[in-house]
């Protein structure tokens, strides 16, 4: 009975010592028999960790270059369609006529119609 007690004590000691943050700090951890028979899937786990860390890294940043690229569109369809509009109301012959005046360009519209040739 003596022996009994003394071995459960003694388990009892270790898996306190096991839980210690000094333990598992200090790399005691890294001895026990779970993880030595378990090193090659823990390496797997932590270089899946790290693939999907990057990847989503990698991810964040083209969204944000997406959303940037989005935003230039948007200014340069709005900057497009202000200028085709002044383009449009400059185009009009009573715009050019009166831009022509201002210049003090001697020009005048034609007074007869444009003729059509036909073969």
């Amino acid at each position: 009975m003596a022996d009994e007690t003394r071995q459960q004590k003694k388990t009892k000691r270790k898996k306190e010592k096991r839980f210690s943050p000094l333990y598992i700090l200090g790399g005691g951890i890294l001895k026990e028999d779970f993880i030595v028979r378990h090193t090659r899937m823990i390496v797997l786990v932590v270089i899946l960790i790290f693939f999907f860390i990057g990847n989503r890294y990698t991810c964040m940043q083209k969204l944000r270059e997406i959303d940037r690229l989005q935003q230039q569109l948007r200014d340069i369809k709005f900057e497009h369609l202000s200028i085709s509009s002044e383009l449009t109301g400059n185009s009009r012959p009573s715009q050019i006529e009166q831009l022509i005046e201002e210049q003090g360009i001697e020009l005048e519209g034609a007074k007869t119609p444009p003729y059509q040739l036909h073969k």
